[in-house]
């Protein structure tokens, strides 16, 4: 169960701190804050869990590793549930924290840090541009962390470019979808914000598992890093 503990305390990091960035600093720190709060979490737990489960901490990365042929689809079904568990107890926190406000809190109002699109969320983007997004921006996610952890790859600086990619993904698209590219951190805020942040979280599911999927096929079909090099189709290694 060490793997499973890891990836519950890794995506439970991920969620407080970055959901939390938005729901309780975000008029403060803005966009960059946001997106440097994603990504410092992902790089703090990469090189305190890595070493035991890999620190995928997002269910879309897992299903990237098992088409990738990385891991067994029993492990990815294991990871998945306690990174979703792990999701839920980090926005359950949060929710707390935010509630012990003198003023009060209304999550349902105010939210936690939660995805979405449309009218009245962020930048009211449509739901087509935030289901092009989601995908894009998981494919070259699930690609970077695949090329970066590859056998002959630079193990001592994978968790780091891994993190720096999310942070760009997030500077680019926290206005169109709040950023998910992780079905946990979407599923955690969604299910005690509830409401819309429910209704639409089909799409932080959906578009970053086929992202994932997108980018493990062209890793398994030409899983090139390095050095290699992939020509008409096929890799030299």
């Amino acid at each position: 169960m060490r793997k499973e503990i890891a990836e519950f305390i890794g995506t439970f990091t991920l969620v407080l701190l970055g959901c939390g960035a938005a729901a309780i600093a975000g008029e403060q720190v803005g966009v960059l804050g946001i997106a440097f709060a994603f990504g410092l979490a992902l790089i703090a737990m990469a090189y305190g869990i890595g070493a035991v489960s890999g620190c995928h901490i997002n269910p879309a990365v897992s299903f990237g590793a098992w088409i990738a042929g990385r891991m067994s689809f029993v492990d990815f079904i294991r990871y998945a549930i306690a990174q979703c568990l792990g999701a839920l107890a980090g926005a359950f926190v949060l929710m707390t924290i935010l509630k012990g406000q003198l003023a009060g809190y209304d999550v349902a109002a105010s939210g936690l840090g939660q995805n979405g699109w449309g009218a009245g969320y962020l930048g009211e983007y449509t739901q087509q541009a935030a289901l092009i997004f989601e995908i894009v921006a998981t494919f070259l996610f699930v690609t970077v962390i695949l090329g970066a952890t590859e056998k002959d790859g630079h193990p001592a600086i994978a968790g780091l470019a891994i993190g720096l990619t999310l942070v760009v993904i997030h500077i680019v698209g926290i206005q169109v979808t709040g950023v998910s590219v992780n079905p946990a951190r979407s599923f955690g805020p969604a299910f005690f914000v509830g409401g819309q942040a429910m209704e639409q979280l089909w799409l932080f599911v959906a578009a970053p598992m086929a992202g994932a999927a997108l980018a493990a096929l062209r890793y398994r079909f030409c899983p090139c890093s390095g050095t290699a090099c992939c020509t008409k189709g096929s890799c030299d290694k």
